[in-house]
């Protein structure tokens, strides 16, 4: 029994310095992780804070549209950057909401570039369909000179605004498929080797966006060749096509009919001549009219008649 007794105690004290020591390893690698921890974030902070993080010129961004890189003056036009700024401190969501919120880009994303030290920026911008030609009034002013008399005041000139009166200045910018207007100078500043649109949209924007995407889809889809779009009399939409002048009359639902209508026609040219036709009126796409020009001696006369679609 004391042989027992004695081995069981021998046992005891090794498992008790087993034990201990496991516990000393633990505690050693719980200060060397701590410490180590802390050394790394203690040098990424002081990396962090050295003057090489700090965004100085528009060389450091990068900003990429498709395959095109575009400049540094753009860099800085799309930005308004300033410089020099820590790049922990640049919000790329903020540039990119920024970026966003102008008519060009449709689609932006910001993000850091460590090494070396700069932003990306990759922009979607908007592809024009059409030249948006936008009628502007602006007041004249007319002025009259009263004549002076001896030992009098001299000349006086009397100005006042006549709004009345009001000439039409245009203004040219650019639409995208879903009817977004584009300062077509600030498109072109970005995009100087861009080909323009060949189709021109005249009239105020805010009059024809609810029929804008509707009519272009029905364009787009049917190949038919369109130059001008004149939106400018409400009652009645004027098409500038491959067939001549078409008059659709108010802007509705039935645009798509219409312009089906319209390539049913394509035909008309080698039926009709076209320097004795006036305009093709498809205001009622189920009896579209075509509207002739009969001269005669003496006489301009205009009838009407239906083409056999």
């Amino acid at each position: 029994m004391a042989g027992i007794l004695s081995v069981s105690r021998t046992n005891l004290a090794q498992r008790r310095q087993k034990l201990r020591r496991q516990r000393q390893i633990k505690i050693i690698q719980v200060i060397w992780r701590t410490i180590a921890v802390t050394g790394m974030a203690s040098a990424l902070l002081w990396v962090a804070i050295q003057p090489i993080w700090v965004l100085r010129d528009s060389k450091q961004i990068v900003i990429k549209s498709g395959d095109q890189v575009l400049t540094q003056k753009d860099i800085y036009s799309l930005l308004g950057a300033s410089s020099p700024q820590s790049l922990w401190r640049i919000e790329p969501s903020s540039i990119a909401d920024s970026l966003r919120k102008q008519p060009n880009i449709a689609h932006a994303t910001v993000s850091r570039r460590l090494l070396p030290p700069g932003l990306i920026i990759e922009i979607q911008e908007r592809v024009p369909v059409a030249i948006a030609q936008i009628r502007k009034k602006q007041p004249v002013t007319s002025c009259a000179v009263t004549p002076s008399t001896p030992g009098k005041s001299p000349d006086v000139k009397f100005c006042e605004e006549n709004n009345s009166a009001a000439n039409k200045q245009n203004e040219l910018g650019l639409l995208d498929a879903s009817g977004i207007l584009m300062p077509m100078a600030k498109y072109m500043s970005i995009n100087p080797q861009a080909r323009l649109p060949q189709m021109m949209v005249i009239g105020s924007p805010a009059q024809y966006r609810p029929f804008w995407t509707q009519l272009y889809e029905a364009i787009h889809q049917s190949s038919l060749k369109v130059t001008e779009i004149d939106f400018q009399d409400p009652t009645n939409l004027i098409l500038t096509t491959e067939l001549g002048i078409v008059h659709l009359g108010s802007p509705s639902s039935k645009l798509p009919e219409q312009i089906q209508v319209l390539v049913q026609m394509r035909h008309l040219r080698t039926k009709v001549n076209p320097g004795n036709m006036d305009f093709i009126d498809i205001t009622n796409p189920a009896t579209p009219l075509v509207q002739m020009n009969q001269e005669k001696p003496g006489l301009n006369t205009k009838k009407s008649s239906k083409p056999n679609t």
